[in-house]
């Protein structure tokens, strides 16, 4: 049976990279970007005001307190017709160049805010004084974003600001989710004895989307090996990636494993020594990988964060493509047995500088509530003993920080 490692290493070592395509910069946030951008322009493109104030000569001001002739105002995105010559000011705004003959700018505070054609400074500046220099924040040349960048709304900020309207990306990958099992419903329908409304549809187009790919919905299967099959033939016909639920362990009414093959699909392996979610296959049919996941909502989440979302990320060119995790300690005595790795849904509490880790209720794979609380899962190793109080654990985080902060958040 393969370990975590193993198992991500060999799912790892089948990712194609998806597609390049250029989209339009309001379609781009979240994306993994697939070239560097590098700057045609500096930013900013010339010497301008950082405040609004008025441009002039630091040694018109070397004895303090001076009296200068305004001779204009220049607003942003207008230029001054004339220079800063000694003895004189011109009034700018935020973002306007600095006039040819300035080295310095006043804030407006700082001044009387002219009168009658003539503006007085209070006191000495010094050259440089409140102006953001020309290549300040990019040089021309620079490369400001790099392959496998994840774009941010500050990165698109950052490209629109040297002209780009498109940028080059992975296409996100189709991945195809078709759930089994006879006793699951979809919600709104009646249910019948011995039925359920289907969780793990919904969770994991909801996974898939989240981890940057384009969720297709094929439904439920029903517990027949015909339906089984045609299920998974539409799946590696119109997806990059397929995910099933259900129907990969040994019980009389599991057949994915049996329908993986039935499609051209050849078997890697089908279990993984781990708690949650040890009966996971994964397979390739063609180039189309193939991830059979538990039935078990709990297990089917576990199982897609850490096999399914990777391979996700990897194709999108991202170069760290599993969910961060952060240091903290047990809040809590815990008590999973060694023998497996275990993975423990739990919720974090900030006390001092220090993430402390408590389970969120029943690690029973059925219990879906206990991934809708947690904040991560806390990662305990195949032979390691499980912690105590107080001592060091790691969280895997289900968000890049758990929560958020209320309006008494203070500073």
């Amino acid at each position: 049976m393969l370990t975590v490692e193993e198992a991500q290493q060999r799912i790892l070592a089948q990712v194609t990279a998806q597609p390049v395509e250029s989209v339009r910069l309001a379609e781009a946030y979240g994306r993994v970007l697939a070239e560097g951008v590098t700057s045609r322009v500096a930013v900013p493109p010339w010497n301008n005001s950082a405040m609004d104030g008025y441009a002039v000569r630091a040694a018109d001001t070397a004895e303090g307190e001076v009296t200068l002739r305004l001779l204009e105002m220049v607003g942003a995105g207008a230029v001054a017709s004339v220079p800063v010559e000694p003895g004189t000011a011109i009034g700018v705004m935020t973002g306007a160049p600095v006039p040819p003959g300035a080295d310095a700018v006043v804030m407006v505070e700082r001044t009387d805010g002219a009168q009658q054609g003539t503006v007085t400074i209070q006191g000495r500046v010094s050259v440089g004084d409140h102006i953001r220099e020309k290549g300040e924040d990019v040089r021309e040349g620079d490369e400001v974003l790099e392959a496998g960048d994840v774009l941010t709304p500050a990165r698109v900020g950052l490209a629109s600001s040297l002209g780009h309207t498109e940028l080059p990306v992975r296409r996100r990958p189709v991945v195809a989710v078709l759930t089994t099992g006879d006793e699951v419903v979809a919600p709104g329908t009646p249910l019948k004895p011995g039925q359920i409304w289907g969780s793990n549809g919904a969770s994991l187009c909801g996974l898939v989307h989240l981890a940057g790919g384009t969720p297709l919905d094929l439904g439920n299967a029903p517990d027949e090996p015909e339906a089984t099959r045609r299920g998974l033939q539409r799946a590696v016909e119109e997806a990059d990636v397929v995910v099933t639920t259900g129907g990969v362990s040994v019980g009389a009414y599991d057949f994915v494993r049996d329908a993986i093959g039935a499609v051209g699909g050849e078997l890697d392996f089908w279990k993984v020594r781990m708690k949650p979610g040890k009966p996971l296959a994964f397979g390739m049919a063609g180039p189309v990988p193939l991830f059979g996941l538990p039935g078990n909502p709990v297990s089917c989440m576990v199982n897609f964060l850490q096999f399914v979302r990777p391979w996700i990320r990897a194709s999108l060119g991202d170069p760290r493509p599993f969910l961060p995790v952060v240091q903290g300690v047990a809040g809590e005595d815990f008590r999973e047995r060694p023998g497996r790795a275990r993975l423990i849904r739990v919720t974090l509490r900030r006390d001092a500088d220090t993430w402390r880790a408590f389970r969120t209720g029943s690690q029973s794979s059925g219990v879906l509530t206990s991934m809708a609380k947690a904040h991560g899962l806390l990662l305990v190793g195949i032979d390691d003993p499980p912690p105590r109080a107080g001592e060091p654990v790691r969280v895997q985080l289900f968000d890049t920080l758990p929560g958020g902060a209320g309006p008494d958040y203070g500073w």
